[in-house]
């Protein structure tokens, strides 16, 4: 069978090897060395009574030899918190949205009945500095990821440590791509098919799934939920282009094990790898 001269065999062959070349990621960067051999604690070491994305998490984890995953939010006066949800329902107790508090706001809000309160984000760089390597997440909400991308870079020009940015969010990581190549970016996904809180159309969902957007990103490394691993897009682009793997959240023992001798950067939770 032919379409347009080209035969049915051909045309596949084509659109597979089109398929490969968008896998790739940018290889190699320098960078990277400095964020392997090390543990990252997601949200901090927290448990116990010890709230997530605290300053009491993020010092416990230090403390203990490991960096640290930790996310961004832009307020509303275009400073920096460090919490995971917008909305503080969950870690606080109130449906308030992250972005629409000051700074001075922040004092207000105690983390999970604790005295911790929501850290800012040059509070936390203040404490790693020239200490251990951070994972920072960007969490884009509203369309500010191009200004949410623009503070942190900004606030990152002033610090000496090891790091690199991710966000499951491509237009964080095409903003890199475009006005901080020198930085280590990386994408976040996972299967998005077996995300219950998933809220993307399925076409979005196939895309980031496979890693289409590679080829408009060119990450330095993929993080992925270490259950879905297998998925054929994320064991090519690993295998096949050599993408550096960052797993998350390792919740066992066992798996943290496994996801080292795979070579992935390890994210562990609500365990002690050294224990």
């Amino acid at each position: 069978m032919m379409i347009f001269g080209i035969s049915l065999g051909s045309l596949i062959i084509l659109l597979i090897l089109a398929y490969l070349l968008m896998l790739r990621g940018r290889r190699n960067h320098q960078g990277l060395a400095a964020l392997r051999g090390w543990a990252y604690a997601h949200r901090g070491l927290h448990g116990n009574g010890v709230p997530e994305n605290s300053m009491l998490a993020f010092q416990k984890a230090l403390d203990a030899g490991y960096g640290i995953e930790l996310d961004v939010h832009l307020m509303a006066d275009g400073n920096l918190a460090v919490i995971h949800d917008p909305s503080l329902k969950r870690t606080v107790g109130v449906d308030v949205q992250i972005e629409d508090l000051r700074t001075e706001d922040l004092v207000n809000y105690q983390l999970e009945g604790t005295a911790e309160t929501i850290p800012l984000f040059r509070d936390v760089l203040d404490l790693y500095e020239n200490k251990a390597p951070l994972i920072i997440e960007l969490k884009a909400e509203r369309g500010n990821h191009a200004s949410l991308c623009k503070a942190v870079c900004d606030m990152l020009d002033m610090f000496n440590g090891t790091f690199c940015i991710e966000s499951f969010d491509p237009r964080c990581i095409l903003w890199l791509k475009k006005n901080r190549p020198d930085l280590i970016r990386g994408q976040l996904s996972e299967n998005f098919f077996k995300s219950k809180n998933s809220k993307l159309h399925p076409v979005l969902k196939f895309v980031m799934t496979n890693h289409f957007v590679n080829a408009l990103v060119r990450p330095d490394f993929i993080a992925y939920r270490f259950s879905d691993r297998n998925v054929i897009g994320t064991r090519l682009c690993r295998k096949l282009w050599g993408v550096q793997g960052v797993a998350w959240t390792l919740r066992t023992k066992e798996d943290y094990d496994t996801a080292l001798s795979e070579g992935w950067i390890p994210i562990f939770e609500y365990f002690d790898p050294k224990a």
